[in-house]
């Protein structure tokens, strides 16, 4: 009876769709490792926000994948695209820092940008041990705080003497970004690891019926489904990817 049950759940075209969502991944996990800075770059749109000057909604989001440094422009208008997973996370950075401003500037968030810009540059990321700033330049930053209330370094100042620890950093930056690299790698085969122990294989043949997730940008109610099909693979392009058509 129990096998019975089984295969007749299993031929439930309803059934099928209304199944819980699979959270175990397909294929191993593939990583992006940029090798030098600003060789590879990921781009994303943000918005809405309130309406700044210039009818500006949104802004364009570009970050460096080897030093992580980041670049937004405001804009008034888009077009869809889809992001990765690396520009989404500085997306939840700058969108944070752009909130707990929105209260006192509100439709000025637009020149806000450059301070929460400034804030995410000069923080140490945790792939890299260090910050966007001393991987591009090979100097530390000196923060706005630090000319309210001089520290040591402002303090002992000295034209000269600046110039020659300029030149030093110069000279031992492709250091510090090979030691970068090195921490970045480290961290992803730790990911990899740890995410690969969750891979449950699935595959598909040409000429599979199949059903994909409901697509995301369509409103779902809590009683649609959450599958839709079938559809038919007529391709493998590979790592987990199969183009489809309607049977």
């Amino acid at each position: 009876m129990w096998q019975d049950a089984i295969r007749l759940v299993s031929r439930c075209e309803r059934c099928q769709k209304h199944s819980s969502l699979i959270h175990q991944p397909a294929e191993p996990l593939i990583t992006m490792l940029s090798p030098c800075p600003f060789m590879q770059w990921g781009i994303d749109i943000v918005g809405l926000f309130p309406l700044a000057a210039g009818q500006r909604k949104f802004f364009l989001v570009a970050v460096d994948y080897f030093t992580k440094w980041v670049e937004a422009e405001p804009l008034a208008r888009i077009t869809e695209g889809e992001a990765n997973e690396q520009v989404e996370v500085t997306n939840c950075i700058l969108v944070q820092g752009i909130k707990r401003r929105l209260e006192q500037v509100g439709g000025n968030w637009a020149e806000e940008l450059t301070s929460v810009l400034w804030a995410y540059r000069t923080t140490p990321r945790g792939f890299t041990g260090e910050t966007p700033f001393s991987l591009v330049y090979g100097t530390k930053a000196i923060i706005p705080a630090e000319l309210g209330i001089p520290s040591h370094r402002v303090m002992n100042f000295s034209e000269e003497c600046n110039e020659n620890l300029l030149r030093e950093n110069l000279d031992l930056i492709e250091e510090l970004r090979e030691k970068a690299f090195l921490c970045t790698q480290r961290y992803k085969n730790i990911m990899i690891n740890s995410y690969n122990k969750r891979v449950k294989t699935r595959s598909f043949q040409v000429g599979d019926l199949i059903l994909r997730r409901t697509d995301a940008l369509k409103p779902v109610g809590k009683l649609d489904p959450i599958w839709e099909g079938p559809y038919k693979v007529t391709d493998i392009i590979g790592k987990g990817a199969y183009e489809l058509e309607d049977p």
